[in-house]
């Protein structure tokens, strides 16, 4: 028997999970919330229900569905996945996890900030992987941007390379219990400032606070960051899979919203199982 992790809880995440299951393996679902689709008032135009269903109960009855059959669902948050000796590691606030597999199943990507100079300096000092790229700000200032627990994670892996660590919370009050030795900045943003490069970050008022490295923590960890961080490819903010929902990564499968497309419950639940599917194909295939 594998062992399976999966992100999200939704139609995409459940249907992987009902599908690998019922395959004898072992499968664990951890996710943060009900998603899109617990913010969706009714759904009407769904194979198998005359009258119309509304989200938060579609979600409820997956999960209930995916717990008959010995899925383990767990809520938490999750911070990072990486690849190590014991296969998929896993970090989330509910401790640490790993796996044979991993189906990504977390919805679209939509956290972001509209502000100048966020895009057009990607990969000139603004950077969304704190893992990918921390090597490269050595004893320079850097800033994370956000107030939760990912924003957390990701200064805490800046750290031990940066010579100072700048958090800016863009004038929410801090979700987590930010160290003293990170330089705290709870004004709102009004710019990423630098031409070529990240220059500094301009907050409310017009002061500008030099740094060399910006990196974006917005929230929780979406499907692009976690997709990005362990290597897979991407298109534009969807993650890259084959017709199977594998992507680049060996053994590491997306499906649902977090692939683009069609953003449908159908869609969803399709992707979600060819990648149970598929993660059961690769576990058997290492054994």
């Amino acid at each position: 028997m594998g062992k399976i992790l999966i992100i999200g809880a939704g139609p995409a995440g459940t249907s992987a999970a009902l599908y690998a299951r019922r395959a004898g393996q072992e499968v664990t679902v951890l996710y943060k919330d009900s998603g899109a689709l617990g913010k969706t008032d009714l759904i009407e135009n769904y194979y198998g229900f005359p009258q119309a269903i509304g989200g938060e109960e579609l979600f409820r009855q997956g999960m209930e569905g995916a717990r008959h059959l010995g899925v383990e669902y767990i809520q938490t948050e999750v911070l990072a996945l990486t690849m190590g000796p014991a296969g998929f590691e896993l970090e989330t606030t509910a401790g640490d996890f790993t796996a044979d597999s991993v189906i990504l199943a977390a919805g679209a990507s939509r956290k972001t900030l509209p502000i100048p100079g966020l895009k057009e300096l990607e990969g000139r000092g603004v950077s969304y992987c704190a893992v990918c790229d921390a090597f490269f700000y050595r004893q320079k200032r850097v800033a994370v941007l956000g107030a939760g627990e990912y924003a957390l994670h990701e200064a805490e892996v800046l750290a031990p390379h940066a010579g100072e660590v700048h958090i800016f919370t863009n004038g929410r009050e801090p979700e987590a219990a930010f160290p003293e030795s990170y330089i705290l900045h709870r004004e709102r943003l009004e710019a990423i400032a630098g031409d070529t490069r990240v220059a500094g970050v301009t907050v409310e008022g017009g002061e500008t606070i030099p740094l060399e490295g910006v990196f974006l923590a917005i929230g929780t960890a979406g499907a692009t960051e976690i997709a990005r961080k362990l290597g897979a490819m991407l298109e534009g903010a969807n993650v890259k899979t084959d017709e199977s929902m594998a992507t680049n990564v060996p053994g590491f499968f997306s499906a649902g919203d977090c692939n683009g497309g069609l953003l449908q419950v159908a869609k969803a639940v399709c992707e979600g199982a060819k990648a149970g599917l598929s993660a059961v194909k690769f576990i058997r295939a290492k054994k």
